[in-house]
């Protein structure tokens, strides 16, 4: 049985999967998610590109800009498209006074709302850790100790 999640339920578990992304040390699954997720809520109308910001700190010292997403009471940011420096409006630089309504989510809920709703299919949903090797510490015996 799939559940039906309000605009809402799913901006909030957004900003969550937003939250933990940015400081997941593999955030990639986490950002293809969100992605996935606002393509989705604007092609149902339950979201609406704003317009273009600054990048704060662009990479390698270049201007960039990005696209403010409008969803529910929550604001996101996304990379533009060829068509949205024709389309959208640019704002400027960020307003840093402004900030998302607090969101008490778990990131296992955050997921799951999303998947659902993505329909996204997942062939192995946590990355894979390399098993720990065993500690192979080389013990040298000394003959003070052992009477060698």
């Amino acid at each position: 049985m799939v559940e039906k999640y309000n605009t809402m339920q799913i901006a909030q578990a957004i900003f969550t999967i937003n939250k933990h992304a940015k400081t997941a040390p593999d955030n990639r699954f986490l950002y293809m998610l969100k992605k996935q997720a606002i393509q989705k809520l604007i092609e149902q109308k339950q979201a609406k590109k704003i317009g273009l910001h600054f990048v704060e700190r662009p990479r390698n010292s270049q201007q960039q800009s990005s696209v403010l997403i409008a969803c529910g009471d929550y604001y996101f940011h996304t990379l533009p498209e060829k068509d949205d420096f024709k389309e959208l409006p640019h704002l400027g630089h960020l307003d840093r006074t402004y900030r998302n309504p607090p969101c008490r989510m778990s990131l296992k809920q955050a997921k799951s709302i999303l998947i659902l709703f993505t329909d996204m299919k997942i062939e192995n949903p946590k990355p894979t850790i390399p098993a720990k090797k065993k500690n192979n510490l080389h013990v040298h015996r000394t003959s003070y100790f052992y009477g060698h």
